[in-house]
């Protein structure tokens, strides 16, 4: 099982690339971004400035790895980890002993 978030750019349905974060959330809540076209496929320029525009940077090296979904309407996509780009803030404790 991959470590979330995972990015994953796929050919939708609609015939455009789209590029979604797969997070721990319910995939209806899954930050998204439509290409708004099918060629050129996306460069890993255009996919970087993407996860920017989301909130999320790679995490670990810049390749992006080609896979495809199984069964009989096989679908292509291209997956790499991300980060989200804020760290959590650490709240100080209020009126507690340090």
């Amino acid at each position: 099982m991959a470590l979330l978030p995972e990015a994953r750019m796929v050919l939708h349905a609609s015939g455009t690339w789209k590029l979604y974060v797969l997070t721990s959330y319910e995939p209806r809540d899954w930050p998204v971004h439509s290409f708004d076209r099918a060629t050129p496929v996306p460069n890993v320029p255009e996919r970087v400035a993407a996860l920017t525009a989301l909130g999320y940077a790679v995490r670990g090296g810049i390749e992006w790895k080609w896979d495809a979904t199984t069964g009989p309407r096989r679908r292509l996509f291209a997956k790499i980890a991300v980060r989200p780009l804020t760290a959590p803030v650490a709240v100080p404790r209020v009126g507690g002993a340090a």
